[in-house]
């Protein structure tokens, strides 16, 4: 793991609460926010589990007659976005960040009591979706539950507004003042401007995993037995849906090293073959499991204001539907130990803004260092690297991946300690029966 650099410490709060939020100065220059022209001990991917759904809704915008969606949520600066666009494909990238929240309000109790988590919860899982603006590539980054960095000012939910922290865990915001701040802190983190969010809950992947009839995976290392999830899954590969898929998203000290890094990358095994599961003929052609798909949607993620209504919804499936596996990348944003808490881990700067400066700049990205202590190749050595490029048919398909080589851009080289696997690598959850 890389040292950290430009650690902050001193777990504080450093400013009583203020009339509005005082946004701290970006390590990159900003993305412009321009209308419509930027896009657990939980489940690990059912925030990607919303997004390929997203992609796949197409036709069914009658989706909106669902009654029972969840309230939508309001984004700090959101008005900024403009009024709702005709309906079409969506003009210019997208960035949307999708929080997986651990509260068992309103689950019922195959998750536990309230005891365990309640109300907004922990999001113990943060991706950063962002698509490109000529829709050639999408960059899928996780940032690890347990990422200790400075929280801004965030929206007290009652009209006023919470004080900054100088050093907090990531998967505290979701409680601290909802997806906003969850939003204002990588914003913070990464320099990039975030107008879509959008929050899931447990039994949204149980519900999007039953609606396409499972997601294939591979089992290495003599299985996964995770006691503190009920997982037992042997070597070989099982089809997941249901309580089990859900199981398996969760299941921390049944993969790799038992760590949060470890789940990271064990969710993006699940990820690549949801993405194959899902953009598939057999998947978007049949308004059956489409429907069930936006039906699992709507109840189960709290949108953003921008985010509320299917009409863009709409407009971002349509502009990601032709994107190829091998164009889809899953990466871990890089971090290195904690010197003051084993637990917990920091951002590497150094590898982390040659990630982050890419997806700024509307870059593909190319992996040059295999995926994390989660994930393996299917005869169970380690996963190989995207560095060397796939050939992708139409429909998506590739037997290797590039991570971008469909878009005119040079894609740009990550360090070798940035990892993760595109949509079209073929790879196994590391059991460590």
């Amino acid at each position: 793991m890389a040292a950290p650099r430009n650690t902050q410490r001193g777990r504080r709060s450093v400013d009583a609460g203020a009339s509005e939020p005082l946004r701290a100065i970006a390590r990159h220059g900003r993305l412009r926010r321009k209308p419509w022209a930027t896009f657990g001990k939980v489940v690990a991917s059912v925030a990607v589990v919303a997004f390929v759904s997203v992609l796949g809704i197409g036709g069914v915008a009658a989706a909106n007659l669902v009654s029972d969606k969840k309230p939508s949520v309001h984004l700090v600066g959101e008005e900024k976005l403009g009024s709702i666009p005709d309906i079409g494909a969506l003009d210019g990238g997208v960035n949307i960040l999708l929080a997986a929240t651990d509260t068992r309000t309103g689950q019922g109790d195959a998750w536990g009591t309230t005891a365990d988590s309640s109300g907004a919860g922990l999001n113990d899982v943060t991706m950063l979706v962002h698509l490109s603006k000529d829709h050639t590539h999408a960059t899928v980054v996780s940032f690890p539950r347990d990422l200790m960095l400075s929280i801004p000012k965030c929206p007290d939910g009652k009209g006023g507004w919470n004080s900054a922290m100088s050093s907090q865990p990531l998967n505290t915001t979701l409680s601290y003042g909802g997806v906003a701040c969850t939003v204002l802190t990588i914003e913070q983190l990464t320099g990039i401007d975030i107008p879509f969010a959008g929050v899931v809950d447990f039994e949204s992947v149980v519900a999007m995993s039953n609606a396409v009839g499972g997601v294939p995976v591979c089992i290495t290392g003599g299985g996964i037995h995770d006691e503190h999830t009920s997982l037992d899954l042997p070597d070989g590969t099982s089809v997941l849906e249901g309580m089990q898929a859900a199981e398996f998203l969760r299941t921390r000290y049944g993969v790799g090293d038992g760590s949060d890094l470890g789940r990271i990358s064990n969710t993006q095994v699940f990820l690549s073959s949801l993405v194959r599961t899902v953009m598939t003929p057999k998947t978007l052609t049949n308004p059956v499991k489409m429907w069930g798909l936006v039906k699992a949607a709507q109840q189960h993620i709290q949108w953003s204001d921008s985010l509320n209504n299917v009409t863009t919804l709409y407009q971002i499936a349509m502009a990601g539907k032709d994107l190829k596996y091998d164009n889809i990348t899953f990466v871990q944003y890089p971090v290195g130990s904690d010197s003051e808490d084993p637990g917990k881990v920091v951002a590497d700067h150094s590898s982390a803004d040659v990630l982050m400066q890419a997806v700024k700049n509307d870059q593909p990205i190319q992996l040059t260092g295999g995926t994390g202590v989660g994930a393996v190749g299917p005869t169970g050595t380690p996963a190989p690297s995207d560095a060397s490029s796939g050939s992708s048919t139409p429909s998506g398909g590739s037997t290797a991946g590039s991570g971008g080589s469909g878009s005119g851009s040079t894609a740009v080289a990550l360090p070798q300690d940035v990892t993760g696997q595109t949509a079209a690598t073929q790879t196994c959850s590391k059991g460590n029966n």
